[in-house]
């Protein structure tokens, strides 16, 4: 017998092997869980509230209801009604693919406004304990950070550690559209950091959107966000499954279908968010053009073929991404697949230098955000590959200049 015969017992060695880096890694990035909170669901009893609603003198429609059947019923509508709803059921519409964006945006101010005032309560609650009092305070700040002027709050759900998804750029008026999907302990105490900014979700988006307005400015672009999925959070064996992957990737294809307009779009999976596109790559809508994944532990997938997707699927790695040393594998659930940068996977493999490190991909002057820009604006032919070469731009369309494909 070799040392490369398989059996049931190696199988599972190699499991609590996968596992066992897995955890170390998380806890030396400085990953920690978070204390969730049990209290009664607010998005839910907006939504309840919602089924019971009228307007006109006519119920409201069932808010599970197909985008464009909901972008029907908003159209149908008075400015005066519109406005009504958001005040009335602000985290239902704030949340409902379908609604108009701007209205989404001005629902969620609202709903933020109110999270904020529960928070404040929170805060000189005597039932809590001086640690429950601190982290009120902290999301009390956040909210109040997400109400600043200018921000577009796409989505919020303060359930919980919370959900969150933010635009930069106009959505409606976009040409291309880049969606950012971040990974393990994203919530929404981490959606936005003052240190280290380019490894929370606003931080990688807004510098996303930079550097795509700098590939190509003539090309009118927007950036999402998306921290609208509950991440796997601290040390735990849900980041070495696939259960909160699954629930994400019905959320993005959701919001993927609702988005307005024609424009193209890519995706931006970083570390955990890569399981997350990996399993939603085969639903994906025909509009979805790119998947590009960085620092990814794996897609649920032995390769391109297995993912059944249309679109353009990049992936590259720093060369001290600490990912890398964890077992490529998928056995009885654990794991999450082959490396997407291994030549067997069959992506198109980009550089990463200066990447610094597993959250480092989207800091300016990397080869890494630069790839993901020339990508977001349609530049392929501008991509650079690893290890110099240009296997990762063979068969591409579109305009290197341009910036459009």
């Amino acid at each position: 017998m070799t040392s490369f015969d398989t059996t049931p017992q190696l199988n599972v060695w190699r499991a609590l092997l996968a596992l066992a880096v897995v955890f170390v890694m998380l806890a030396t990035t400085g990953w920690t869980a978070l204390r969730r909170h049990r209290v009664a669901a607010p998005l839910a009893a907006s939504l309840t509230a919602w089924e019971k609603g009228h307007t006109g003198g006519h119920r409201l429609p069932d808010p599970d209801s197909a985008p464009a059947e909901l972008a029907r019923f908003f159209a149908s509508l008075t400015k005066a009604q519109r406005v009504g709803l958001a005040r009335r059921f602000p985290l239902a519409v704030g949340n409902m693919n379908g609604a108009p964006v701007t209205l989404r945006y001005r629902a969620n101010r609202i709903a933020l406004g109110q999270a904020r005032e529960v928070e404040r309560a929170r805060m000189r609650d005597p039932l809590l304990t001086p640690a429950g009092q601190q982290q009120a305070g902290r999301r009390m700040n956040r909210f109040t950070s997400l109400m600043g002027p200018g921000r577009q709050i796409l989505a919020f759900d303060p359930s919980g550690s919370g959900r969150a998804a933010e635009v930069f750029g106009d959505l409606r008026g976009a040409e291309r559209v880049s969606v950012v999907v971040p990974g393990v302990d994203t919530d929404l105490l981490t959606f936005q950091r003052t240190h280290r900014r380019h490894t929370a979700p606003v931080g990688m988006a807004r510098s996303l959107h930079a550097a795509e307005h700098a590939a190509a400015p003539s090309v009118r672009t927007a950036v999402i966000a998306w921290a609208d999925y509950t991440a796997p959070s601290g040390l735990g064996m849900e980041s070495a499954m696939a259960a909160r992957a699954e629930d994400g990737a019905v959320r993005l294809d959701a919001l993927l279908r609702a988005l307005p307009g024609e424009a193209r779009v890519s995706l931006f999976c970083h570390s955990y968010g890569s399981v997350v596109c990996g399993i939603a790559a085969p639903a994906l809508p025909g509009r979805v053009t790119d998947i590009a994944v960085a620092g990814s532990p794996g897609m649920r997938a032995e390769s391109v073929t297995d993912l059944r997707t249309h679109a353009r699927v990049w992936a590259m790695r720093d060369a001290d991404d600490w990912i890398q040393d964890v077992p490529y594998l998928e056995v009885g659930g654990l794991g999450h697949g082959a490396d997407p940068v291994s030549p067997a996977f069959g992506a198109r493999v980009l550089s990463a230098r200066e990447a610094r490190g597993h959250s480092g991909y989207f800091v300016p002057g990397t080869d890494s955000l630069r790839n993901f820009a020339e990508i977001g604006v349609g530049a392929y032919r501008a991509v650079d590959c690893a290890h110099g070469s240009g296997v990762c731009r063979t068969d591409v369309s579109g305009a290197a200049a341009s910036g459009r494909a």
